[in-house]
């Protein structure tokens, strides 16, 4: 374990459970991190497991993957270690959705002057979240939440630990209520088919061109918005920018745990951070303003969420990488857990991760 002042964990925790904690990272063959390595102190002819943000192409991690390819290091990407079905074995989503939906209700209390809740960075887990959470009351708002995958359901946990009353679509467009009330939906009930014919959520992953957003039958009537869905190449935006400008679009606070800028929730103009989670988004200018301000969309845009609750987080990350990732290392790979997530080998980038050699050059 290579030193460090400033993890959650303290050095010293590792040594009470008999870890050596060292600068010896020359000396191990296999290097397991989280965050991006910063390129001055990736260590050539290693083989590295993190996060390298770069199966996306994102720009800002270009010179990261090149210096991977020139120093001979094989990189495993935690975010593409899946089983045979290409389900995700390792990922943070449930402790960004648990943070996520914190995150949106603390915001909503400071726009609307309803109540205030502590950052959850200074709380020491889910648990004293859900306890300051269980001490406010929400005026009877209406609470969207899209995804049903880890991060949606990560947030779900939170509401239903509040004891928010859970509606299904049709109570949620239709009817009035007397207290909060939340709905969970998934792609299918956001998007539907070009040519009227019913859709699903498998038809709409295989293919997204031919869907639409129906999304604005929700902001309608939509007080707070907590985004905790996937967002996939060639799927329709939930909302625009020209959406926010309509009359009834009543959406006043944002929690876009995805955080896709300038994407698929038009409000998200860029990410914000764990020092300053809240900005405005003015829907007439398109501008950034003080998110107090009586026009302005409180967006909650968080990128780094899990880092709030990096205890709970970390051993849920480990559990899961201890349990279904490190056997791969002592049963020659018979899944093919870790030559799936192999994004380089030999200064080359594997076949699987061919498509971003024009990234590279």
């Amino acid at each position: 374990m290579e030193p460090s002042p400033i993890r959650v964990f303290t050095d010293e925790e590792y040594r009470e459970q008999g870890i050596e904690v060292a600068s010896k990272m020359e000396a191990c063959d296999v290097l397991l991190g989280v965050k991006e390595v910063p390129i001055s102190a990736l260590i050539p002819n290693k083989k590295y497991f993190f996060f390298s943000h770069t199966i996306k192409k994102q720009h800002y991690n270009r010179d990261l993957l090149r210096a991977i390819l020139e120093k001979n290091i094989e990189l495993y990407d935690h975010e593409v270690i899946t089983d045979k079905k290409g389900q995700r074995l390792v990922a943070f989503g449930r402790y960004a959705g648990i943070v996520g939906a914190y995150n949106g209700i603390r915001a909503y209390g400071l726009k609307f002057n309803e109540f205030k809740l502590p950052k959850a960075e200074r709380l020491k887990d889910q648990a004293a979240l859900i306890a300051q959470l269980q001490k406010i009351r929400l005026p009877n708002i209406k609470i969207l939440l899209t995804g049903k995958g880890r991060v949606g359901n990560g947030a779900r946990e939170m509401l239903e630990a509040m004891g928010l009353k859970r509606v299904n679509v049709a109570e949620y467009l239709n009817h009035s209520f007397e207290e909060a009330v939340y709905c969970q939906i998934d792609a299918s009930e956001y998007n539907k088919r070009k040519d009227g014919v019913r859709g699903n959520k498998a038809d709409f992953f295989a293919h997204p061109e031919q869907y639409r957003s129906d999304f604005f039958r929700f902001a309608r009537v939509t007080d707070l918005y907590i985004a905790g869905h996937f967002y996939g190449e060639g799927a329709p935006y939930l909302y625009t920018r020209d959406d926010v400008k309509h009359p009834d679009f009543r959406i006043k606070v944002v929690a876009d745990i995805s955080c896709d800028i300038d994407g698929p929730v038009a409000s998200t103009i860029r990410p914000s951070t764990i020092a300053a989670p809240l900005y405005g988004y003015d829907p007439q200018s398109e501008k950034e303003v003080d998110y107090l301000h009586p026009e302005a969309i409180a967006v909650m845009a968080v990128d780094n969420l899990p880092a709030e609750l990096p205890r709970d987080a970390s051993d849920g990350f480990g559990e899961a990488f201890s349990k279904l990732v490190i056997p791969a290392f002592f049963n020659g790979d018979k899944d093919g857990i870790l030559e799936r997530a192999r994004m380089t080998k030999n200064g080359k980038l594997t076949p699987r991760y061919s498509y971003l050699q024009d990234f590279v050059v």
